[in-house]
């Protein structure tokens, strides 16, 4: 079976009689499960199940969940997932490509492919290809849930089986495409028929496609292929070729000018001196080259000097266009080698990761206009020359950034705001939105007792059921989360068990921790620092870099990690994003867990212990 095909736009009508999901790059596949067994089909109609085994394994154990619905016709895309909104393509080509059976079956353990399901066309042998696609999307819904299989993305659940929901908010879901750097958006009008093997306009594909400023260095005259370069120190670096996008009379005067201007030619290629440029959008860089690439339009504004290789980096994350970075060649550390650049970029990939912990709070960041060779300040107002797009809340007479968009975010950066610090509550809380135990041990030589103090914590946490998440500090310490519901609890309430934990703490060794406030009476020990936990104070934000000669990053740790190996000192800016693309996020079942931590019995139990006192 050929599948539906949606077509290609770069103008999107936004309207109310259409759907929007996420675009998945990976491979197209029709699941089908009837008497003759289990298929797993390409678009080309070539079988899936051997380079992906694990899907047919993990079918075959949910057998009698799915009888009911069996025979059943599904359209899905098969993909590795990086997060809920992109897929990893490189991954996917890579096992698309594999011929050893043990390789095969070694990486689908370690790394799962997942089938993101669409659309549902056959159903307990029921046809459906007739019905509508918002009935259709019903039906696979009505599918998921009587299985119980996730009706959410989620990458850490044991489901290859994974639901592809239909969003009506296309700006919405766009701008978490954006962040996440996806692939796109498909639209799908409501009333949709699936038709076998057409490419539809009642299907429209709308990709996030990224833009570059390039010139041209030769022209392939076999194929039509434009070949375009940057500068990268100096030098011309190639970064692909373009054939799509030219107007016949475009391309037309494009190859008399080359050609009246060449400075070579042999019997395939004309070559000449950089002097057009262009700008190209395109969807990635893959294998060092551009992937989809289209012509935009002539930039006749541009040098090709101006075209560089730290530019197309920039315009390669999608940050935002109308954002000047100002000194991006600026070293930032004395022993690292990080420049500005390297460390917006840096916060441009942590940022689908960071921004929901910033959202809604007011911002205090610690600016290094100088990086580390200068004077760093506090900064809690925001400064009379921020652009508009800056959202502010004024809170107790000072006027504070709150950092709700990539946007924003970029912008602190190119202000030099390495360190970002966050309430325990957002703007819209009348309480705290979590506990956070703040283990800071007197000298990063006794590191040994922030591991201590936060094992013996997860110890009593795991004994109540609670559900705790672990970073480190970026500095010398760690910090212990616990997520709370919103507008249910007090600073009161918290700080009946903070105090408890300390108590605990210093019960269980006395000779490691102490709640004594001042330094020299502490003898070596980890203060416990449970009053710090109230209303007003700030803590640093998960992935925020802090200004210290490590380079340090406050990384979100999983707990098996905590152990007498831990040194906080290899948690930097370049090992966070390797952290991130290898293991995915620590953090990433934060906020769901708000509403299933069981905060409210234990709490119970203390102030009755409180009232018996």
């Amino acid at each position: 079976m050929k599948p539906m095909l949606p077509s290609l736009t770069f103008d999107l009508t936004v309207s109310p009689d259409w759907l929007y999901e996420v675009k998945y790059d990976g491979f197209r596949a029709i699941l089908t499960w009837d008497k003759s067994g289990i298929k797993l089909d390409s678009r080309n109609n070539k079988t899936l199940l051997p380079q992906f085994p694990e899907i047919k394994e993990y079918l075959l154990r949910q057998k009698e969940d799915f009888k009911p619905f069996l025979p059943l016709k599904l359209d899905g895309e098969l993909v590795i997932l990086e997060t809920p909104y992109k897929a990893n393509f490189s991954a996917i080509q890579v096992r698309g490509r594999m011929k050893s059976e043990k390789k095969i079956i070694e990486t689908a353990n370690k790394t799962p492919s997942r089938l993101m399901l669409f659309d549902v066309l056959l159903l307990a042998g029921t046809p459906l290809t007739s019905l509508p696609f918002l009935k259709r999307k019903s039906e696979l819904l009505k599918m998921f849930e009587e299985i119980g299989l996730p009706k959410e993305i989620d990458l850490f659940s044991e489901s290859l089986l994974q639901l592809v929901k239909a969003h009506t908010n296309f700006d919405e879901l766009w701008e978490k495409v954006v962040l996440h750097d996806g692939e796109g958006i498909i639209a799908k009008h409501k009333n949709s028929l699936w038709e076998e093997g057409k490419r539809s306009l009642q299907w429209l594909k709308y990709k996030n496609f990224k833009y570059v400023s390039c010139f041209i260095t030769s022209f392939d005259k076999s194929n039509g292929y434009f070949f375009v370069s940057v500068y990268k120190e100096e030098k011309i670096h190639s970064i692909g070729q373009v054939l799509f996008g030219f107007k016949p009379d475009e391309k037309q005067a494009l190859q008399q000018t080359l050609k009246q201007n060449m400075i070579k030619e042999d019997s395939q290629y004309i070559y000449v001196e950089p002097a057009i440029c262009l700008e190209v959008k395109y969807l990635e860089l893959y294998d060092h080259q551009l992937r989809e690439p289209h012509f935009d339009k002539f930039r006749f504004d541009l040098q090709p000097t101006e075209c560089t290789y730290e530019q197309f980096l920039f315009q390669q994350k999608n940050l935002p266009g109308d954002l000047t970075i100002t000194h991006p060649d600026k070293p930032l550390w004395k022993d690292h080698d990080i420049q500005k650049a390297d460390y917006i970029l840096y916060l441009r990939e942590v940022s689908p990761f960071m921004l929901p912990f910033l959202t809604d709070r007011l911002l205090t960041v610690i600016r290094f206009p100088h990086g580390m060779f200068g004077e760093a300040f506090y900064q809690k107002n925001c400064p009379d020359y921020a652009p508009e797009f800056v959202q502010t809340h004024l809170d107790d007479g000072i006027d504070y950034i709150i950092c709700n968009n990539l946007k924003t975010l970029i912008w602190l950066a190119n202000q030099l705001a390495i360190e970002f610090h966050i309430p325990f509550q957002t703007i819209n809380s009348n309480g705290p939105s979590e506990i956070v135990f703040d283990l800071d041990p007197p000298s990063k030589n006794e590191f040994h007792l922030a591991i201590k103090a936060a094992l013996f914590i997860k110890e009593v946490l795991d004994q109540l059921n609670l559900i705790a998440f672990i970073k480190t500090s970026g500095n010398k310490g760690l910090q212990v989360y616990l997520p709370l519901p919103e507008n249910v609890f007090t600073f009161d309430d918290t700080r009946l068990f903070t105090s408890f934990i300390a108590e605990y703490l210093i019960s269980k060794d006395p000779d490691s921790f102490t709640v004594e406030r001042l330094k020299k009476n502490r003898g070596g020990r980890l203060y416990v620092d449970y009053i710090q936990h109230s209303e007003g104070k700030t803590i640093i934000a998960p992935y925020s870099m802090r200004g210290n000669d490590h380079a340090g990053v406050a990384t979100p740790l999983f707990w098996e990690e905590v152990n007498e190996k831990l040194n906080p000192e290899h948690f930097t800016m370049r090992n966070a994003l390797e952290r991130l693309k290898k293991q995915g996020d620590p953090f990433s079942t934060y906020f769901k867990t708000k509403a299933i931590q069981p905060f409210s019995p234990v709490l119970e139990v203390l102030k009755n212990g409180s009232k018996k006192g």
